[in-house]
């Protein structure tokens, strides 16, 4: 089960931690206990959109960027969920275009038909 206040709270340490700063000093600018902002970044507690507002304003991140980060994690975490769910299947393989050499022809008169695989062209 995905708890959407742990994924917010991985992503809230990781924003302390990439500015280098102690939960101490986040905790006091956001004027929320330490303890209450430990038990947060582990998931352990709800914060209500009033302490989160604290919190990203301590942070200096916008709320929305925030959440944004938060879905972006709930959404790879619900994928790993469904893959583990489901049976593998086997992954076609699309077969590769061999190498071709144009040479004596001016790039502009070179027209290239392929099926709708990537073909990567490379001039000589």
């Amino acid at each position: 089960m995905i708890l959407l206040r742990r994924l917010l709270g991985d992503v809230l340490r990781r924003q302390r931690q990439r500015q280098g700063r102690t939960l101490r000093e986040v905790s006091s600018s956001a004027r929320v206990s330490l303890g209450y902002l430990s038990e947060v970044e582990r998931g352990q507690k709800e914060a209500s959109s009033e302490l989160l507002a604290a919190i990203c304003d301590a942070l200096d991140v916008r709320m929305s960027e925030l959440m944004r980060e938060v879905s972006d994690e709930l959404a790879l975490a619900e994928l790993a969920q469904s893959a583990a769910a489901t049976p593998s299947e086997p992954v076609p393989v699309r077969p590769m275009l061999g190498s071709v050499s144009v040479t004596g022809v001016p790039p502009e008169r070179v027209t290239i038909k392929a099926p709708a695989e990537a073909v990567d062209v490379v001039a000589a």
